[in-house]
């Protein structure tokens, strides 16, 4: 069976490196010491000074060749760099021995180790375009719908331009349309396929909050609480599209006028989708893309919760939920498990997981905080 990271049909697909720098266009940053950007909330820490990207070609070359590899060395290189410093070194390591750094991952790593490993490596925008394509061709398990969260997180949880340059990796990669693939897609039925399909359509404008509609907040404020209290009936169509193509910041306005004028408690109109409407397929999406457009450290810690939790944990999920937020919201994510759960994620991947992968996974996830 081919694992999504390994596949080697789609590592000669990574679209121009331009698309990497629409990942970071919305999140405040720092400049980092040895080149690249760092958010505020990212959790990896990036060496001062840092080697040059042709220094760090030759040491992963090292660490690759011989009779075994050195996996520490490869953590303590890739695991410490940004998007734009790994995507330097792929093109310096591919410029001196003439093969992908993705193509050598995959012939020399294995198991669970390599998918984080390759997934790390991956510029951001092919990684979710990727992510994304498995998700779409993931059927329902016993109505099981967490593969679908992957689709909501591309659409909800990164900046606008992000998702444009997913949509164009996603074309690249397979020659076919995000939006069409996901409106097409045999797994899903309405009306959750029409939200989803318009979740990864939609281009939110966002001027920083100076584009907020107050009359309008109150008014869709009022529609979503009688949509959502109307128990026994299906969520109305316009919920979906106020979910689904209002800006960052026009929800927001929203959600706290529901808030305050619909007894909404602490958690708002995503707390009464979770208490209301259980077993409702749409409503549950509706949460986790309310989570992902306002607070997707909330969405993010339940995601790594939910992979650790049971007989067995999902690896696939873990390792999706730490390498996607590394870069860009790790510590909010860290203090919002430890609130929420009474422990930190890094006592639970220490106790789940092991060897290498646990590794790469505590170098990203950094040290907790006292």
């Amino acid at each position: 069976m081919c694992c999504w990271c390994c596949c080697l049909e789609c590592i000669h697909n990574i679209p121009p490196l331009n698309l990497l720098f629409l990942h970071f266009s919305h999140f405040p940053s720092a400049a980092s010491a040895g080149g690249g950007v760092i958010s505020p909330m990212a959790s990896i820490s990036v060496p001062n000074p840092c080697p040059s990207p042709t220094e760090d070609a030759e040491n992963i070359r090292k660490a690759v060749q011989g009779w075994g590899t050195d996996e520490k060395a490869l953590v303590e290189i890739l695991g410490h760099r940004t998007a734009a410093q790994r995507a330097e070194i792929a093109v310096a390591y591919e410029g001196l021995y003439d093969e992908t750094l993705l193509g050598r991952l995959h012939s020399e790593l294995s198991g669970d180790f390599r998918s984080a490993m390759m997934l790390w490596a991956m510029e951001p925008a092919a990684r979710d375009a990727k992510l994304a394509n498995k998700a779409l061709k993931k059927s329902k398990n016993g109505g099981e719908l967490r593969h679908v969260w992957v689709i909501v997180e591309v659409a909800c949880a990164s900046s606008p331009d992000h998702l444009v340059a997913v949509r164009k990796a996603y074309r690249a990669a397979y020659d076919a349309s995000l939006e069409e693939d996901v409106a097409s897609c045999p797994h899903l039925t309405d009306p959750l396929r029409q939200f989803l399909t318009r979740l990864v359509t939609a281009y939110r404008y966002d001027a920083g909050g100076e584009d907020v509609d107050g009359e309008l907040a109150g008014a869709e404020a009022a529609e979503l609480h009688a949509a959502v209290v109307g128990q026994g009936q299906p969520l109305h169509a316009d919920v979906a599209r106020v979910v689904g193509s209002r800006s960052k910041a026009q929800l927001a306005a929203t959600l706290e006028r529901y808030r305050l004028e619909h007894r909404g408690g602490e958690g708002g109109l995503v707390e009464a989708l979770a208490a209301g409407r259980r077993g409702d397929q749409l409503a549950a999406v509706l949460k986790a893309a309310l989570w992902c457009l306002t607070s997707p450290e909330k969405h993010f810690a339940e995601v790594i919760r939910t992979s650790i939790l049971g007989l067995g944990t999902d690896e696939e999920m873990l390792t999706r939920g730490i390498v996607t937020r590394a870069e860009v919201d790790m510590e909010k994510v860290k203090e919002e498990y430890k609130v929420r759960y009474g422990t930190t994620v890094t006592a639970d991947v220490r106790g789940d997981t092991s060897g290498d992968y646990k590794n790469i996974l505590l170098t990203l996830v950094g040290p907790e905080k006292l």
